[in-house]
C-alpha cells in the first residue's frame, strides 16, 4: 500500500524540531523510518506532519566520557555493530546491533527509533536496562533524564511524551561483564524470547517478550540456580500467538537468561 500524504519537514536543530512537533499535534518524528513508515502505509496510524531527524548535528555521533558511552538516538545498528568507541567501552551493543534483521535494516534503523517504538520482541530494550542505560528526554519544559527501567512503559509506550524527543543515551563503561541470550523467528526474525545480563559486583537480568515492557530482575549471586529461581518469581505475562504459547515462552526466559548469565560472567 502507498503512503497517504504527509507534510515534511527537515529541522536543523532539537529546538526546531520540538516547535515543529509543538505546532502540528499530529506530527511525528522520524527516525530510520524502519517501524513508522510500514505502519503508515499499513494505514495503522496516520500523520499529518513527518519530522526527520535526520539533519540535527550531533544525533548520529558515538562517544566516550570518563564514565559513559554517549550515543545520539540517530546511530544506526551498522554504526553500534562496528563502532570502535562502542567495542571499547560496551562491546555487548555491538554484538547485539549484529544480530538485527538483515543488512538493509541495520544500515537504516535506528538506536532511538528501536527504544521508542517499544516493541516488546525488540533486541535492544532489555540491553539496555541490563547495563544500566539512561536516557535525556528533551520538551518545550527543557530535558530530564530517564533510567532505561524507567523509560518503557508498555507495547508501543515510552516516557517520550506528545511533542518531546529522545535526545541521547548514555551507557557506563563496562567495568564487568554482558551478555545475551534469544531465540528468534527464523535466523533474522524477531524475538520469541531473549534475556541480557550485566555482571559488576551485583548481576541485573532483564528479560524481553514475556511482558509489555522489560523485566528488570536483581539477582543476588552470579550462578545459574540464583537466576532461575529470580525468574521463576518473577511477574511475568507472555503473550501466545501462533510462534509459542505464554508457558514456553515463560519456561524459555528462565534458559536464556541462564545463557546471558554465563556469558557476562565469561565476559567478566
Amino acid at each position: 500500500m502507498l503512503l497517504a500524504s504527509v507534510e515534511y519537514a527537515c529541522p536543523g536543530s532539537v529546538d526546531e524540531a520540538l516547535s515543529l512537533l509543538a505546532a502540528n499535534p499530529n506530527g511525528r518524528a522520524l527516525a530510520g523510518g524502519q517501524t513508522l513508515v510500514n505502519v503508515l502505509k499499513a494505514r495503522i496510524a496516520a500523520a499529518e506532519l513527518l519530522v526527520d531527524l535526520n539533519g540535527i548535528p550531533g544525533f548520529r555521533e558515538i562517544r566516550e566520557t570518563d564514565g559513559a558511552l554517549e550515543l545520539g538516538p540517530m546511530v544506526t545498528y551498522t554504526q553500534l555493530a562496528r563502532s570502535e568507541e562502542v567495542l571499547r567501552s560496551r562491546p555487548i551493543l555491538a554484538e547485539v546491533a549484529a544480530q538485527i534483521a538483515d543488512v538493509q535494516v541495520r544500515n537504516r534503523g535506528t538506536l532511538g527509533g528501536n527504544l521508542c517504538s517499544s516493541d516488546p520482541t525488540n533486541h535492544l530494550p532489555p540491553v539496555l536496562v541490563a547495563v544500566g542505560a539512561t536516557m535525556t528526554i528533551a520538551g518545550a519544559s527543557g530535558t530530564r533524564t530517564v533510567p532505561a527501567e524507567e523509560f518503557f512503559l508498555g507495547v508501543y509506550l515510552t516516557a517520550v511524551g506528545p511533542g518531546e524527543l529522545l535526545t541521547g543515551i548514555s551507557v557506563p563503561r563496562r567495568q564487568a561483564g554482558d551478555g545475551f541470550a534469544s531465540v528468534t523467528i527464523g535466523a533474522d526474525g524477531t524475538c520469541i524470547a531473549n534475556a541480557a545480563a550485566s555482571v559488576n559486583g551485583g548481576v541485573r537480568v532483564a528479560l524481553g517478550c514475556v511482558s509489555a515492557k522489560p523485566v528488570l530482575l536483581e539477582v543476588p549471586s552470579a550462578d545459574e540456580e540464583s537466576v532461575r529461581s529470580a525468574v521463576a518469581g518473577a511477574q511475568l505475562d507472555p503473550p501466545s500467538d501462533i510462534h509459542a504459547p505464554a508457558a514456553y515462552r515463560r519456561q524459555l526466559a528462565g534458559v536464556l537468561a541462564a545463557r546471558a548469565l554465563r556469558q557476562a560472567s565469561g565476559a567478566a
